[in-house]
């Protein structure tokens, strides 16, 4: 981690008064939130479009430099990571967003770059119609993408309901939160929220300190969007912050999915307008979703370890691969430390082999870090 341009991307995000848009843009055109502070005398030189106000916000930046220096140290002192454009941890499809933050503040383990990213969103008053199909999708995409990533607010409803099915089936899953990561909103979701950690994260754009306001919500909708491959709308009543997401996306590019409702039912009122307004394509099951995207890959690797195709290559594998095979066959579900105890492989040498084995089908990773052998 570069700290300086760390606390430096940090200044830069208090000045709360300029929209995110325009840092961004600077940051885009100077390649650096350190370019930027130390050029901030001559900017118009560099960027002849700069704004007046812009410019002449730069020109005090002591206090947000001493603030951010109070912040890096509360991320070192409680296992957070600060991730600015130029780390590889930093979602790259957000970067690809015009208005994507200059910091964010992760705590957790799941790669925010996995290849599959969806985010889930609805009202915060589900019935027992979104819950059931909620549950319903998560388990057959489950069958057919083993790896994504699955995002979304943490709120209360549909957002903790997508959290807590995708720990269930074992994807990982984070949510974005509306506030610093030094308290969680709502409360009442704190034992999912410490289960996402460890099997996804918790990811914010605040500082610690920052309250859960009204406003906040929104600008967290963009993240959600800006992250994801596809936004998913499972109950809306006519307005809500659900449709705001799905708009945000759509101004992203990125696909929208709603699964409809009954006609008069006040929360599919917004799914349904959604899909006869084509703003979003009609969802009914994960089989849809999966074709819709084009991951129907994902679904054949499934289906072929599951026949067992990839069960013929192993009179092909290698002598290191056929011992992490054997040692798997004893014990499934292993991390790597343990596994190489077992194995008799140094752990430099074993990644490698566990890399070939993914890419055979032979075995494939779990949350936690566990490596499982694909069953007979």
């Amino acid at each position: 981690m570069n700290t300086k341009e760390v606390i430096y991307a940090m200044a830069l995000t208090r000045l709360n008064h300029f929209r995110s848009a325009a840092i961004y843009q600077l940051y885009q055109a100077l390649g650096s939130a350190t370019a930027i502070v130390e050029q901030r005398g001559h900017l118009r030189e560099v960027l002849p479009e700069v704004s007046p106000r812009l410019e002449e916000g730069l020109q005090g930046l002591d206090a947000a430099l001493r603030r951010a220096e109070e912040e890096l140290a509360f991320c070192a002192n409680h296992e957070i990571m600060p991730l600015t454009p130029d780390q590889p941890l930093y979602p790259d499809r957000l970067k690809q967003c015009d208005d994507a933050p200059l910091v964010l503040y992760y705590k957790g383990t799941a790669n925010l770059n996995q290849r599959r990213v969806l985010c889930m969103v609805g009202t915060r008053r589900n019935t027992t119609y979104g819950q059931d199909i909620i549950q319903r999708f998560m388990s057959e995409l489950r069958a057919l993408c083993p790896q994504v990533l699955v995002v979304s607010g943490l709120a209360y409803g549909v957002d903790i309901l997508a959290h807590r099915q995708a720990l269930q089936q074992g994807y990982e899953t984070v949510g974005v939160l509306a506030h610093g990561l030094d308290d969680l909103y709502p409360s009442r979701h704190r034992d999912t929220a410490n289960k996402m950690v460890s099997q996804g994260g918790l990811l914010t754009e605040f500082m610690a300190g920052t309250n859960a306001d009204k406003i906040n919500f929104v600008r967290r909708n963009r993240i959600v969007a800006g992250m994801s491959d596809a936004c998913i709308v499972v109950e809306s009543a006519a307005h809500g912050g659900s449709l705001i997401t799905a708009e945000i996306a759509r101004g992203y590019a990125r696909e929208v999915f709603a699964f409809p409702g009954r006609v008069g039912d006040a929360y599919s009122e917004g799914c349904n307008n959604l899909i006869r307004d084509n703003g979003a394509a009609l969802l009914t099951g994960a089989a849809d979703f999966v074709k819709a995207m084009g991951w129907e890959e994902d679904a054949q690797l499934v289906k072929a370890q599951h026949e067992g195709i990839e069960r013929q290559l192993f009179p092909d594998l290698s002598d290191d691969e056929r011992q992490v095979v054997a040692t798997l066959t004893r014990q499934n579900d292993l991390q790597v430390n343990m596994l190489s105890v077992q194995s008799g492989l140094p752990v430099h040498r074993l990644t490698a082999v566990l890399f070939e084995l993914e890419m055979k089908g032979v075995v494939r990773t779990l949350a936690g870090g566990m490596y499982h052998l694909m069953k007979i």
